[in-house]
């Protein structure tokens, strides 16, 4: 199953498909009891794909046969017992993609000529994933970090190991990361590569960084290149050998103390443009500003929901049973302003106050 959506990635997701391109998207769950029933429900939702295909008549028979044959590829390779909280299935003529998503999606199946990508940003962008690169004299190690865990990341290269004839990693176990391991021109050119490989990364994935390695280890970064100077820095040795939770546990009161500050700037800004009558809130009043690119910052708590019908001219609140309702208008909202410029923060629930979940700072 498929995680990290890059630029590139995002972009290919979005290219048109010849017709039909399918969209399954379901809610999974992360522990019992309601994860005992995420199998079921996604097999109703693949056979409700596949009745959809049927009933098509613009879908020729074998072309309907191949997307059928995606589905049911993709089906076999969702992993429901590492459930996050949403998943997107993709199918094509001739492909398929499996999406596990940390925010939760309405159950919708769509048949268009591109993929239902706008649940995978928002998600994505809630999540707001990150980078730790871990560092010692003989071995860096990059780990892929979300909401609440880092895994190991086996891309750019990475691990990299330092593979030098006169390097005793016997010895280098013994004394540690002294500053002493770190002194020989060696060493040196060890974390310059590492520099340069982590560069690549960014480029290719741009998410925030984070470093963590001895002291020692850390100002040698700084001199080896940019990367360390743009990091944030975790002084901390040993996990570049380590485990996902012993790198958690050194990045999380990190990652807190950051997240304490960006949602007190959140609320700073919002505040201050109430003054300047540049504030907007309500869905309906956002909706319109995100069309025509007006928002600068959206701030959305991070489990607002909320189900409108659209009445041609505004969003009202939706009536249970509504058949033309719109379940998943604030990620609409959310992707419409990532794709207007404007920046995007998911802040704990209960911070915007009387705003009721969501509220932007408008360019004009």
């Amino acid at each position: 199953m498929e995680h990290d959506l890059s630029p590139a990635t995002l972009a290919e997701l979005r290219r048109p498909r010849p017709y039909p391109a399918v969209s399954v998207l379901t809610p999974t769950h992360r522990r019992d009891p309601l994860n005992t029933e995420d199998a079921v429900r996604l097999r109703n939702a693949v056979a409700e794909a596949k009745k959809k295909l049927e009933s098509d008549p613009a879908v020729t028979r074998d072309r309907r046969a191949d997307v059928e044959l995606q589905l049911d590829r993709a089906l076999s390779e969702v992993d429901l017992a590492h459930s996050e909280d949403g998943l997107a299935i993709f199918a094509a003529p001739g492909e398929h993609q499996v999406w596990s998503l940390a925010r939760s999606v309405p159950e919708r199946i769509v048949l268009s000529d591109t993929f239902l990508t706008r649940n995978l940003v928002s998600a994505h962008t809630a999540e707001r994933p990150f980078w730790v690169l871990s560092v010692s004299a003989d071995r860096a190690t990059l780990w892929s970090g979300g909401v609440d865990r880092v895994t190991e990341e086996h891309a750019g290269g990475f691990p990299l190991i330092r593979e030098e004839p006169n390097f005793d990693p016997e010895r280098q176990e013994q004394v540690g990361d002294q500053p002493s391991n770190f002194r020989d021109e060696d060493t040196r050119r060890f974390l310059r590569e590492t520099d340069t490989a982590m560069a690549r990364v960014l480029r290719g994935h741009p998410r925030p960084l984070y470093i963590t390695g001895a002291p020692a280890a850390l100002s040698l970064m700084s001199e080896a290149g940019q990367v360390a100077r743009d990091a944030v820095q975790v002084p901390h040795g040993g996990l570049a050998h380590g485990t996902p939770q012993a790198v958690w546990q050194a990045v999380r009161p990190v990652l807190e103390a950051e997240a304490r500050r960006s949602t007190e700037d959140v609320a700073r800004e919002l505040e201050s443009a109430r003054g300047r009558k540049e504030f907007a809130a309500g869905v309906d009043e956002l909706w319109q500003n995100a069309r025509e690119g007006r928002v600068r910052l959206l701030a959305v708590e991070e489990n607002y929901r909320i189900t409108v019908r659209d009445t041609g001219d505004h969003l009202i609140i939706a009536e249970d049973g509504d058949l033309d309702a719109r379940v998943d208008i604030v990620d609409e909202i959310v992707e419409q302003c990532l794709e207007t410029g404007a920046e995007v923060r998911f802040v704990p629930d209960g911070t915007l106050g009387d705003a009721d979940g969501m509220a932007a700072v408008l360019r004009y």
